[in-house]
């Protein structure tokens, strides 16, 4: 069924990519910075070492679930400031069409 405002709805898609690109660059950094995090567990701590590689995968994935998170989340933020001040530019832009439609360009502009 066709949406009423197609606009937002692509704009809801492409608001989607974005937070998906954001989870998947977070948990790629996250993962990395726990797999380093496991390793250096693993030289320094015997309680690291002595724990179950069940156990270390889940703190490895908890690791990138969590940076995935919030790497979408700011990505998505980034995201609706950016669609803000696109917005806020077109109404100005159209506001001044509007003015200068009503009133004319002045005189002094090339």
């Amino acid at each position: 069924m066709p949406s009423i405002n197609d606009s937002k709805h692509d704009e809801a898609v492409e608001a989607s990519w974005e937070a998906t690109r954001g989870a998947v660059y977070g948990a790629i950094k996250w993962g990395a910075a726990t797999a380093m995090l496991g390793g250096l567990g693993y030289l320094v701590s015997p309680i690291y070492r002595g724990l179950t590689i069940q156990f270390k995968v889940y703190l490895q994935m908890s690791g990138m679930a969590l940076g995935s998170m919030i790497e979408a989340d700011r990505s998505l933020r980034q995201y609706e400031a950016r669609m803000r001040v696109q917005r806020r530019l077109a109404r100005d832009r159209a506001m001044w069409q509007s003015f200068e439609q009503q009133y004319g360009k002045d005189e002094d502009e090339d």
